[in-house]
């Protein structure tokens, strides 16, 4: 996971994607995806009021729509915890009750 910012240097949130379209996108999102799967992992309820991009898009729109990459987490989780996997370049790894891993995101 690459950890890019030079590609949104000096564009609005519209000019990256994030125009009424998304917005409508986002919604719908997370009225399916309500709850945030990082709190989920914890055995926490908390609603989810972010659509992240599990891996950064860095302005690839095939990326940046394509719903595989859509995680639905909590402003906390997503201003915390997923900017450091961002930054680290370290991968998120769920595991199981029994401590195995059961879902690598990257």
């Amino acid at each position: 996971m690459t950890y890019k910012k030079e590609w949104r240097t000096g564009k609005t949130s519209a000019q990256r994607g994030y125009n009424y379209k998304w917005r409508k996108e986002r919604a719908k999102w997370l009225k399916k995806h309500p709850l945030c799967v990082y709190c989920m992992d914890q055995n926490i309820i908390s609603p989810a009021v972010v659509v992240d991009h599990i891996k950064p898009h860095n302005g690839d729109k095939s990326l940046f729509w394509s719903r595989d990459n859509w995680q639905s987490l909590c402003k906390l989780h997503h201003n915390s915890t997923k900017q450091r996997e961002e930054r680290t370049c370290k991968k998120r790894i769920i595991t199981g009750l029994d401590g195995y891993p059961i879902i690598n995101y990257e």
